[in-house]
């Protein structure tokens, strides 16, 4: 039976070898932590987390390396920024396509009393109208946080018309980039992002484990660290050290997922950005061409794939999303993904909610005859039901 990953939305599958060698040469050649020690191992993992963060830097072009803070993943990255920014009496304005990530501590925030938030809703094809955020500014909106496209839909929003709202209104402004990083070009200035979060397990094709965000210079003094704890510095004062990234990282850093966040990082650049993109988009217009020649699958979005990410999502018309992932697994070796995919929102947004969608999202590794094995396989499946 074939054995077809179609879910990397979630993780990209499989690593390059590069990341995989990456993260074998600091257990065979390093195996210690850096910043812990003045001898010669621990010097070089000192070496390898700063290159990773150099490698991070260039590939966001954030202007200063050291505002470039390493997280668990980039739940941890917005919760730093969410909980480490906001203060009582603040509001934000976000939109109907966020993640849990962003969702859920916002609702926590609120129910403490500490902000209001303003959802602001995408059309029927799964795009944001940033007029919609213009109108929705008031004298207390401190925050701007928007998913640069959602992990439900693939659609991508207008980033930097919404970096210059937020400029326009002294705002701040989150860009949550887990499922554009590695797949478009992405320029923190340009965008105009005080505050940049990222993942390495998705399209730059690190490993699980690392995440991080990019801090903008003039957003850096509105942020408080949430995680004190050793930092290998200043280690003879009980404060907290003000600088970065120390002011954000406590604790033995991952040093082998940010040695394999840097192999991903240079993998997808030594490809080609655009080259990646193309690939992509031509596995994505060959699902929803085929697709939509099925009168029963419903897709939803998907209507300007230039603006869409490798992901869609589909029903087929009388049948549970849950059943069909499964027979498209156990039958046919298709991994996909059904439910609400964390994003309980988007499914509101675009009435999937509750029963939620069948993803379907491609990589760098997947191939046109895999999509129309795929394409194959939902027209049995649909022909038997």
């Amino acid at each position: 039976m074939e054995k077809i990953y179609l879910d990397n939305a979630a993780t990209t599958y499989p690593k390059p070898q590069a990341v995989q060698e990456a993260m074998c040469s600091y257990f065979n050649k390093i195996g210690v932590s850096p910043g812990r020690g003045g001898y010669m191992l621990a010097l070089e993992a000192d070496r390898q987390i700063l290159k990773g963060r150099e490698a991070v830097a260039r590939f966001f072009n954030c202007q200063e390396t050291a505002k470039v803070v390493f997280t668990l993943n980039i739940t941890y990255a917005i919760n730093f920024v969410l909980k480490g920014v906001l203060k009582p009496g603040d509001h934000v304005i976000t939109t109907g396509l966020e993640h849990n990530s962003v969702a859920r501590p916002l609702h926590s925030l609120k129910n403490s009393g500490v902000i209001s938030y303003t959802v602001i809703k995408a059309d029927k094809y799964g795009f944001v109208n940033p007029e919609d955020i213009s109108k929705a500014v008031n004298t207390n909106t401190r925050m701007i946080v928007l998913n640069h496209a959602s992990n439900v839909f693939g659609t991508i929003q207008n980033a930097e018309e919404v970096g210059k709202i937020a400029h326009e209104h002294g705002l701040l402004y989150l860009l949550d980039t887990a499922q554009t990083a590695g797949s478009i070009p992405i320029d923190m200035q340009k965008c105009g992002a005080s505050f940049l979060t990222f993942t390495g397990h998705k399209g730059l094709y690190g490993p699980p484990g690392v995440g991080g965000v990019c801090i903008d210079e003039q957003a850096a003094g509105c942020i408080e660290p949430l995680i004190l704890g050793g930092t290998g510095s200043r280690s003879h004062i009980l404060a907290q050290p003000d600088f970065f990234p120390d002011r954000l990282e406590s604790g033995t850093p991952n040093t082998p997922g940010i040695m394999g966040l840097a192999a991903g990082i240079e993998f997808v650049q030594n490809t080609g950005i655009d080259k990646i993109r193309e690939h992509e988009l031509k596995l994505l217009r060959t699902f929803v061409e085929g697709c939509r020649e099925l009168p029963q699958i419903q897709v939803y979005g998907a209507n300007i794939l230039e603006r869409q990410t490798p992901c869609v999502s589909i029903n087929i018309k009388e049948m549970d999303g849950g059943q069909l992932s499964f027979v498209l697994d156990s039958v046919y070796g298709i991994m996909t993904r059904s439910g609400l995919h964390c994003a309980p929102l988007a499914h509101e947004n675009m009435g999937t909610f509750p029963e939620g969608t069948v993803r379907f999202s491609f990589g760098w590794f997947n191939t046109e005859a895999e999509v129309n094995y795929t394409l194959k396989a939902l027209k049995e499946i649909i022909e038997e039901s």
